[in-house]
C-alpha cells in the first residue's frame, strides 16, 4: 500500500534546531509542572488508601455525598463525577485504607442514603496499604529503568555490533542501582542519576544509536508524565503499562529509521550524514504515518468508547503515539548528526 510518493523529499533534518526548541520547551514545561504539583497525583496503586465507586439513580449533589461520608468518620475524601454524567456514578478517594468487607459496604450504603435521599450502589471497592504502594512506586520506576538498559544492549549489538560492551556497561548500571538501593538512597534520584550516567557513557563509549534511541524513549516518557500532571490525571498502574507500551512502540518506529539510515550510509557514502539522514526518514515516513494512523484509529476508539476505567490508559497512548512519532523523526535521528559533527570538531 503507496499512498506517499516515492521521490518524496521533505526537509525534516532542515529543520532539527525548530524541533530541538520545541522538544526543549515541552521537556521543561513538563518538569516545571511536576515541580509544582510535588511529582504526578498518584492514584490509589501508589498512594495506599481507599477507591470506592458508587452509582445513584439520580443526579447527586458532590456536597451531600462527602456530608454522608463526613458521619462515617471518612472526612478526608475527595469525590468525583465518573464517566457519563448521564449515569450518575462517582469516585470517592480516601488516604484511610480500610478493611473492605460487606459491612463496610452497607455502612456506606446507609450513609450516603441518608444525606442524599438517593438509594446508592456500589459498584467497587479497591483498598491498598501505604507501603504496599510505595513498593508498587518504586517497581515501576525500576522496571522502566531496566526496559531502557535492555533496550540499550538491543541496539548497540543490533547497529553497532557491540554487544559484549553495552551488556557489561547495563549489567555495571543495574548492579550499581541494586546495590545503592539497600542504603535508602531515593529511587526517583537514584535512577535520574544512573540515566545521566548511561548517557555520559553513550557519550564516551560512541554508542551513537544507542544514545538517539534512549534520549527519545526519555523525551516520550517524561513529556507522557507531565501532559498528565498539567491535566492532573491520577498515575496507576496502568498508566505505567502505557508508558512501557509506548517505550515499545516509540523504539519499533526509531529501529526502522535507524536501519534504513544504516542501509543508506553503505549506499550513499559520498553524500553528507545530514543528507543520507533526511533520505530514510522519507523512504520510511509511508510506514511511520500508516501505523501511526492505525494505532490512534484505535486508541480514539478506546478513548471514546471505552468508558471511565480504559479512559486514562488511552489517553496516555494517544499523547504517548505522538509524541513517539515525532521524536523518532525529529529527536532520534538527530542525535546521529550532533554526534558526527561533534567528532569531526574533535
Amino acid at each position: 500500500m503507496r499512498f506517499i510518493k516515492s521521490n518524496i523529499n521533505i526537509d525534516f533534518i532542515g529543520k532539527r534546531k525548530t524541533a530541538f526548541l520545541i522538544s526543549v520547551a515541552m521537556v521543561l514545561i513538563s518538569i516545571t509542572s511536576l515541580i509544582v504539583h510535588k511529582g504526578p497525583r498518584y492514584g490509589v496503586d501508589f498512594s495506599g488508601g481507599t477507591l470506592i465507586q458508587i452509582k445513584f439513580l439520580s443526579p447527586t449533589n458532590i456536597d451531600d455525598i462527602k456530608s454522608g461520608l463526613f458521619s462515617i468518620g471518612l472526612e478526608q475524601s475527595s469525590v468525583q463525577t465518573f464517566g457519563d454524567k448521564k449515569e450518575n456514578e462517582y469516585l470517592i478517594r480516601t488516604d484511610k485504607s480500610v478493611t473492605t468487607t460487606s459491612r463496610f459496604s452497607d455502612k456506606i450504603k446507609t450513609a450516603l442514603k441518608s444525606s442524599t435521599g438517593n438509594p446508592t450502589e456500589i459498584r467497587r471497592v479497591e483498598m491498598v496499604g501505604p507501603q504496599v504502594g510505595k513498593d508498587l512506586r518504586e517497581k515501576a520506576l525500576f522496571a522502566m529503568f531496566y526496559a531502557l538498559l535492555f533496550i540499550t544492549i538491543y541496539i548497540s549489538g543490533r547497529f553497532e555490533l557491540k554487544w559484549i560492551l553495552s551488556g557489561v556497561m547495563a549489567g555495571c548500571l543495574m548492579g550499581s542501582v541494586y546495590f545503592l538501593n539497600f542504603f535508602n538512597v531515593s529511587i526517583p534520584f537514584l535512577i535520574a542519576s544512573a540515566l545521566a550516567v548511561t548517557l555520559v557513557l553513550f557519550w564516551i563509549l560512541e554508542l551513537k544509536y544507542a544514545m538517539g534511541a534512549i534520549v527519545a524513549l526519555m523525551h516520550d516518557v517524561i513529556i507522557t508524565v507531565g501532559i498528565f500532571s498539567i491535566f492532573d490525571k491520577e498515575f496507576t498502574l496502568p498508566i505505567i503499562a502505557a508508558l512501557l507500551t509506548i517505550i515499545g512502540y516509540s523504539l519499533n518506529d526509531t529501529i526502522i529509521i535507524f536501519a534504513r539510515i544504516r542501509e543508506n550510509l553503505r549506499k550513499y557514502h559520498k553524500h553528507s550524514i545530514q543528507t543520507i539522514i533526511n533520505r530514510s526518514v522519507n523512504e520510511t515516513l509511508g510506514r511511520t504515518i500508516l501505523t501511526s494512523v492505525t494505532t490512534l484509529t484505535v486508541l480514539v476508539a478506546l478513548f471514546v468508547l471505552g468508558g471511565g476505567i480504559i479512559h486514562d490508559f488511552a489517553f496516555a497512548m494517544i499523547v504517548g503515539v505522538l509524541v513517539g512519532t515525532y521524536s523518532s523523526i525529529y529527536v532520534a535521528s538527530p542525535i546521529l548528526i550532533a554526534w558526527q559533527e561533534f567528532r569531526k570538531k574533535k
